[in-house]
């Protein structure tokens, strides 16, 4: 695995990055559901783990919400690294090719390797913004909080500008996360590239199509708010839902032909 140190022929330069317009993102939902059809039990087991997490969170929520933060990070890190199954079939079905269970598991382990560095800086950032807010709360905020329910109410009903700071701060926090990731973990899996190269690819591929990546964060938002109102279960088959979907978001904005592929998963 040459993940974290590419070979020299790996180019250093961003791989072509394609214009798609905003109609696109129905496409993608289309083959994304196509792809979770065929691909069966094996794309269910992924929504069955995530909505499983999503039901602990809840527990987690109703008996020791101080965990929450905690908790939240580690599921957030689960999602992409489970997703690297749903690529891998994808990427099969794309071909003509019949995906299996073995081919899920060979993504899963190729993908702890490829996504360590990544990961960690999706640590370091999540573990930022959770100082930050509790140190915005403790210093700056006079309000008992207790229960989650007392931050609710908080949220609903506050008139605090520091508040509304904090609101923004987390929109353009979202907004950057989006920006590095929705391109990167596929291309990580798909391509033998170093981390650096991947983001970039992903950031300039989100700021050549603004408004069709702007809607189909406005998509992932969505089914998952749905999921979250089904009490976690809408993930059982939202979630493979977007995972298959999101190998065509990255086939279609990004031609990586050029870009050497893994020898040990090809």
């Amino acid at each position: 695995m040459s993940n974290a140190h590419p070979s020299s022929e790996v180019p250093i330069e961003v791989p072509p990055v394609r214009e798609v317009p905003a109609q696109a993102v129905l496409r993608w939902l289309a083959l994304g559901w196509r792809d979770m059809r065929a691909g069966g039990a094996a794309s269910l087991l992924h929504g069955a783990i995530v909505a499983a997490g999503g039901i602990m969170l809840d527990v987690i929520l109703l008996g020791f919400w101080e965990l929450l933060p905690g908790a939240v990070t580690g599921f957030v890190l689960i999602g992409p690294f489970l997703a690297t199954g749903l690529y891998a079939m994808s990427k099969r079905l794309e071909k003509g090719e019949t995906p299996s269970f073995d081919d899920v598991l060979r993504a899963w382990g190729h993908g702890g390797k490829c996504l360590f560095r990544f990961t960690l800086i999706l640590i370091l950032a999540g573990t930022a913004w959770v100082a930050f807010t509790v140190a915005l709360f403790h210093f700056f905020i006079h309000v008992e909080i207790n229960h989650p329910l007392d931050l609710l109410r908080y949220v609903l009903t506050q008139q605090d500008k520091l508040f509304l700071l904090w609101t923004l701060l987390g929109g353009l926090g979202a907004a950057l996360a989006f920006a590095v990731t929705v391109i990167t973990i596929p291309l990580l899996i798909d391509r033998d590239v170093n981390t650096w190269l991947a983001v970039r690819t992903s950031v300039r591929a989100v700021g050549n199509n603004p408004l069709t990546m702007v809607l189909w964060a406005f998509t992932i938002m969505l089914l998952t708010g749905v999921s979250f109102l089904t009490l976690m279960l809408g993930f059982l088959v939202l979630y493979p839902l977007m995972g298959h979907a999101s190998w065509y978001v990255y086939r279609d904005l990004v031609d990586a032909s050029a870009l050497p592929a893994h020898a040990d998963v090809e």
